[in-house]
C-alpha cells in the first residue's frame, strides 16, 4: 500500500532586497555598516568621555593652583607655603620676582603630574569598560553565527529536520542562514527519497530471493530427484544465498553511512564474544584457533551494528588464514580514553600499498571484484562505515610474517 510522504517544513523566505537594484543594496543594513556604526560610535563616546574627564581634572587643577599660592605676604614680607618654594629673605625686586616665578613653575609641575596620574587612571577605567562593552556587543552581533553553528552540529548528527529560521534584518548573516535552511531542505528531501528507495529496494529484492530459496529447498527435499538436478539445485541455492548476502550487505552499508541517533551502552568485550560464538564452528572446521583477552570497554552506540563490525572482522580473519596452524587473536581494551577492538590473524602476506583497497566495496586482495565463495566483498566496507557512524575509525596494517592487524577505535 502506498504511503503518504510526510509534509516538509516550509522553505525559508527569500531576502526582501533585490541585488540588481542600484539603490537598495546601498541602504541595506549590512554587517559592515552595523559594525562600523557600532564601533565608530563606541570610539566617539569613549573619546568624548575621556576629553570630558580630562577637562574636569584640568579645571580642578587650575582652580586648586589659583586657590593655593606657593607663598604668602605677611607684614610686607613674602613667605613660602610649600616645601618646593625657596624665597630669599632679603633680596632685590628682580631676585624676588625670579624666586616667585620658580615657585609658580614648581606648583604648575605638581599640578601637571597630578593631572597625568588622574588621566591615566581614567584611561584605564574607560579601557576596561570599553573592552567589556565591546565584548558584549560583539557577542550580540555574532550570536547568529553561534546559532548557525549549533544547527550545523545538530544536522551533522543526522537531524536534517533542524532549521535556523533566523529573524532580524536582511543582512549577510540572515542571507547565510536562509541559504543554509534552503540547502537543508533539499538535503532532507534527498535523504528521504534515498531512505524510501532503500526500503522499497529491500522489499523488492528480498521477496523474490526468499521465494527462490523456498522453491529450491522444496525441490532439494524431494528424495526422488535426479542427482544432476540436486547438484544444480545446490549450486542455485548457494548462488541465491550469495545474492541475499549481497542485498543485506548493501542495505546495511547504506543505513550505516549516517550517524547513530539512538545510542546505548555497549561493551565491546561482549560484542566480540558474540562474534566469536558465530564464527566458532567455521574456525574449528578450518583449524583456526581463536584466542586473546577481552577487557571491558563500554561505548555508546548501536549494539547490532557494533556486533557486525566484530563479526565481519572475525569472518575475514578466519576465512583468509593459513591452511594449517592458523590463529586469530581478539582483544578489547580502553586506551587513552577510547575503546579499542583489536583483531590480529595469521594469513598470506599483504602488501602495505594494497591495504586501502581492502576497504573498498567489492574489492579484495589482488582482485577487483568478488570471485570466490568467501563473501561478497562488503565486510570491511561495512565495518568502516559503521565505525564512522559511531564517531570512530578502523585501521589495518600488515602483520609481520603474514596476515593483518585490524584496529577499531571508538569514543567512550
Amino acid at each position: 500500500m502506498a504511503t503518504t510522504p510526510a509534509p516538509h517544513p516550509q522553505a525559508p523566505p527569500k531576502p526582501t532586497w533585490d541585488p540588481r537594484d542600484p539603490v537598495r543594496p546601498l541602504l541595506r543594513p549590512t554587517i559592515r555598516i552595523r559594525l562600523t556604526l557600532l564601533y565608530g560610535g563606541m570610539f566617539l563616546i569613549a573619546g568624548i568621555l575621556l576629553l570630558s574627564i580630562i577637562y574636569l581634572f584640568t579645571a580642578q587643577a587650575l582652580s586648586d593652583s589659583a586657590a593655593q599660592l606657593p607663598f604668602k605676604v605677611i607684614d610686607g614680607t613674602v613667605q613660602p607655603t610649600t616645601s618646593g618654594c625657596q624665597l630669599p629673605v632679603k633680596s632685590t625686586g628682580d631676585q624676588l620676582n625670579e624666586a616667585v616665578t620658580l615657585c609658580l613653575r614648581h606648583q604648575g609641575d605638581r599640578a601637571l603630574e597630578d593631572l597625568l596620574r588622574r588621566s591615566l587612571f581614567a584611561l584605564l577605567g574607560l579601557s576596561i569598560i570599553a573592552f567589556a562593552f565591546g565584548y558584549a556587543m560583539a557577542g550580540r552581533v555574532l550570536s547568529p553565527l553561534g546559532r548557525i553553528t549549533r544547527t550545523a552540529r545538530q544536522v551533522a548528527g543526522s537531524d536534517l529536520s533542524r532549521r535556523i529560521e533566523l529573524d532580524g534584518p536582511d543582512d549577510e548573516l540572515k542571507e547565510l542562514a536562509d541559504t543554509f535552511d534552503e540547502m537543508l531542505e533539499r538535503l532532507e528531501r534527498a535523504f528521504t527519497a534515498q531512505q524510501r528507495f532503500v526500503a522499497n529496494a529491500s522489499h523488492e529484492l528480498r521477496t523474490p530471493l526468499a521465494i527462490n530459496r523456498t522453491l529450491l529447498e522444496v525441490h532439494l527435499s524431494d528424495p526422488g530427484a535426479p542427482v544432476e538436478l540436486q547438484q544444480l539445485g545446490k549450486t542455485l541455492l548457494a548462488t541465491n544465498e550469495r545474492s541475499e548476502q549481497l542485498v543485506e550487505g548493501l542495505l546495511l552499508l547504506a543505513r550505516s553511512d549516517n550517524q547513530i541517533i539512538e545510542r546505548k551502552a555497549v561493551d565491546l568485550a561482549e560484542v566480540a564474544e558474540r562474534g566469536i560464538d558465530q564464527v566458532h564452528a567455521e574456525a574449528e572446521a578450518k583449524g583456526v584457533e581463536i584466542r586473546g583477552e577481552r577487557a571491558p570497554a563500554v561505548v555508546q552506540g548501536n549494539g547490532v551494528l557494533l556486533e557486525r563490525i566484530a563479526l565481519n572482522l572475525l569472518q575475514n580473519a578466519v576465512r583468509y588464514n593459513v591452511p594449517e596452524g592458523g590463529w586469530v587473536e581478539v582483544t578489547t581494551e580502553v586506551e587513552h580514553g577510547r575503546a579499542v577492538l583489536l583483531v590480529s590473524n595469521t594469513g598470506p602476506v599483504v602488501p602495505a600499498y594494497e591495504i586501502d583497497n581492502l576497504f573498498e566495496p567489492f574489492r579484495r586482495l589482488r582482485q577487483e571484484r568478488t570471485g570466490s565463495d568467501k563473501g561478497v566483498g562488503l565486510g570491511l566496507s561495512i565495518a568502516r562505515s559503521v565505525a564512522r557512524a559511531h564517531g570512530g575509525r578502523i585501521m589495518a596494517e600488515p602483520r609481520e610474517g603474514g596476515g593483518l592487524v585490524m584496529r577499531v577505535t571508538l569514543p567512550i
